[in-house]
């Protein structure tokens, strides 16, 4: 029976010696391995979505699929609704529990389900946060238009259809000191209350016009008295309740938390010094009558994998990756891979809280020269988010999200790749085997799947194998590409590839039936 035939290993490796075509002297051409979407309805996104009892929710149903496109939900908890032209499930609820709704988009060629589990409780960020930054393409010279013309991009380029959620702002958006007084307290409004320079107008409107494009807004501050260490805009030191409430008025629902100047003000850097500024700004954000995510942005210190989730929901596990901006690719390589291993971070990632290795330095980036597209080869693009997918990081964009090729939107919108990083379980990869210059990674997925990566961090195609034994699992296992979305065959006792150069093959091992 074709069903039950296993492909010769050294015909499964063909099929990945070529992730990008080879023209002149090792230079890669990139190659779009992601498969376009259906015009059928799919469903995408989160499985799974924390909302604390009585406080607002917005989720949007990620479908793609030809529009028009109709949209229900079945089994919603009381005072939850849902549009049935936009998708976006809204309203309040104080039912606690985990309640199973019934997703459902509709078009012309047909109709497509999906479970949701809205768990109303004490925890958020259920699964590793997306969306989008801007820091790493405008650094500080975001501005209210740049972050209207970001949210009308990604759904123009279709990345709200793939679970894309966030609209997050950057920092130096907040009124700056005279350098005159650099000493002196920070530069207030009325009432004590932070307010934005002349590049944002009005907050609460620019967070209203991400709502209506069915994202949830991000906002930054610093615990320290000013968001960088070497300019002079305003931080949330000694301000912290009233700058919380402000953040909830104006409507937003993430903040990036950045250590920066609070260094300045610390007076220690033992693990209770380090923990105190975000124990205090958690704090604060549970007393609001709205949800507001927290990212720790405090590069690791203090083993910060260790005690984060009992202060944040995700955090900073390193420095920049994009300083300096040629060596992002041997950064990936020593604060990703190298210290994953080594530190063995999924033991500390799950619902709640996940470790957070940097943003996604992929397309048109802010480079030395202005502008310019990211040094990692395509090779090194598809390690890069296959990686982070595996360990369940936040896939959070940082480039030109107004200029994404195929090649960078097929590196974003593999659903089959972002089903992995938000798996509902939460379990994050562990290195299975190290081959030489080759690495398998396994993750543990619900339902009994395995998701693997076999890495290759040579500058020649090299073979890599993964064996049942180390990856934790028996008989035979049908075996899917996961970027090209396609069935490899059953396999049994191990899979071996050919792996390009900086490259990775990944897929999914589900037990054959």
């Amino acid at each position: 029976m074709r069903a039950l035939w296993t492909p010769p290993l050294i015909l499964i490796a063909s099929l990945f010696a070529a992730t990008v075509e080879v023209q002149g002297a090792g230079e890669e051409v990139p190659a779009v391995l992601t498969p376009k979407p259906s015009p059928r309805p799919r469903i995408n996104g989160a499985m799974i979505f924390g909302v604390r009892p009585g406080h607002p929710l917005l989720y949007t149903i990620a479908a793609t699929g030809n529009r028009p496109m109709r949209f229900a939900a079945e089994g919603l908890p009381a005072g939850l609704t849902v549009d049935d032209q936009t998708g976006r499930l809204g309203g309040a609820t104080t039912v606690r529990g985990e309640h199973v709704v019934t997703l459902r988009a509709t078009n012309e060629l047909g109709f497509a389900e999906r479970k949701l589990r809205i768990v109303v409780g004490d925890r958020l960020a259920l699964t590793p946060h997306m969306g989008w930054n801007s820091w790493y393409i405008w650094t500080v010279n975001a501005t209210d238009k740049i972050i209207r013309d970001a949210a009308d991009a990604m759904v123009a380029n279709g990345m709200i259809n793939h679970g894309y959620a966030y609209v997050n702002i950057d920092e130096c958006c907040w009124l700056v000191r005279p350098k005159a007084h650099v000493g002196g307290g920070p530069v207030r409004v009325v009432q004590a209350q932070i307010d934005a320079n002349r590049r944002f107008p009005d907050m609460k409107a620019l967070a209203d016009y991400i709502h209506s494009r069915g994202f949830k807004a991000g906002i930054y501050s610093s615990p320290g008295p000013s968001v960088t260490n070497d300019e002079v805009y305003v931080g949330s030191y000694q301000h912290e309740a009233e700058d919380a409430r402000r953040f909830a008025a104006w409507g937003y629902d993430f903040l990036k938390y950045d250590w920066c100047s609070y260094e300045d003000v610390a007076g220690g850097k033992d693990v209770a010094h380090l923990k105190k500024p975000y124990e205090l700004m958690q704090r604060e954000l549970r007393k609001l009558d709205r949800d507001i995510v927290l990212n720790l942005c405090q590069y690791g210190m203090g083993d910060v994998w260790t005690w984060g989730a009992s202060c944040g929901n995700s955090w900073r596990t390193a420095g920049d990756l994009g300083d300096p901006f040629q060596d992002i690719p041997n950064r990936i390589l020593r604060d990703g891979f190298e210290l994953y291993a080594k530190r063995e971070l999924h033991k500390y990632a799950g619902p709640g809280g996940w470790n957070d290795p940097d943003y996604l330095l992929l397309g048109y980036l802010r480079g030395p020269h202005g502008p310019q597209r990211t040094p990692l080869s395509p090779n090194e693009q598809y390690a890069y988010v296959s990686f982070w997918s595996l360990v369940a990081a936040p896939l959070i964009f940082s480039g030109d999200v107004t200029r994404t090729d195929d090649f960078t939107l097929g590196l974003l919108c593999n659903d089959e790749v972002i089903d992995v990083d938000q798996d509902p379980l939460g379990h994050a990869a562990h290195r299975a085997a190290k081959q030489g210059q080759g690495e398998v990674w396994v993750r543990e997925l619900e339902g009994g799947a395995k998701a693997v990566g076999l890495f290759n961090h040579s500058r020649a195609e090299t073979s890599v194998v993964a064996s049942w034994e180390e990856l934790g699992v028996r008989g035979r296992q049908t075996v899917r590409d996961l970027w090209r979305q396609r069935d490899l065959g059953r396999f049994a006792g191990r899979f071996s590839a050919a792996v390009p150069p900086h490259g990775v093959v990944l897929v999914r091992l589900t037990p054959a039936r």
